[in-house]
């Protein structure tokens, strides 16, 4: 029986993997929403998706950068964050690993954009921590509503 070693990721490992999660293709099927070109409902249907995908695009990538300015977020941060939920770490094979629901066109860059929340929740608890502050959920709501414009990313610390 032949053991698989790999080095430990590193932070740039996690981060390159988590731009190219993001920024693959979803894979839409357009005959899961119509039939032939008449069907207008459906074609709406078709590009109302396509646009949330893209949304969801801007939202996680909007995170990813958040989490890749903070130098001291550290790799084994990531990790920690990426051991529960539906996007993991396979450590045996050195990338990231996700658990379809229902749909993964429409919930892969939400998953992602909630990892990518959930490092930046913690590393916000930790900087309040060190600095002898409360640290609590509303201060790390208000860190975020300060970091971030956009409703749709800010509704990822409610």
């Amino acid at each position: 029986m032949t053991a698989t070693l790999t080095a430990a990721p590193t932070r740039a490992d996690i981060l390159a993997a988590l731009r190219a999660f993001i920024c693959q293709r979803p894979g839409l099927e357009p005959g899961n929403y119509f039939s032939d070109w008449r069907d207008i409902e459906g074609r709406r249907a078709y590009r109302q998706e396509s646009r949330e995908i893209t949304a969801d695009r801007a939202d996680a990538l909007a995170l990813l950068d958040a989490v890749a300015w903070r130098q001291s977020l550290t790799a084994e941060d990531m990790l920690a964050q990426l051991s529960h939920g539906r996007l993991t770490w396979n450590a045996e094979r050195g990338e990231l690993d996700y658990c379809t629901g229902q749909y993964f066109c429409t919930e892969y860059r939400p998953a992602a954009a909630r990892a990518l929340a959930s490092m930046l929740w913690a590393y916000w608890r930790e900087c309040a921590k060190e600095g002898h502050e409360r640290g609590t959920a509303d201060d790390i709501r208000a860190e975020a509503r300060r970091t971030f414009r956009s409703r749709r990313v800010l509704r990822f610390f409610n």
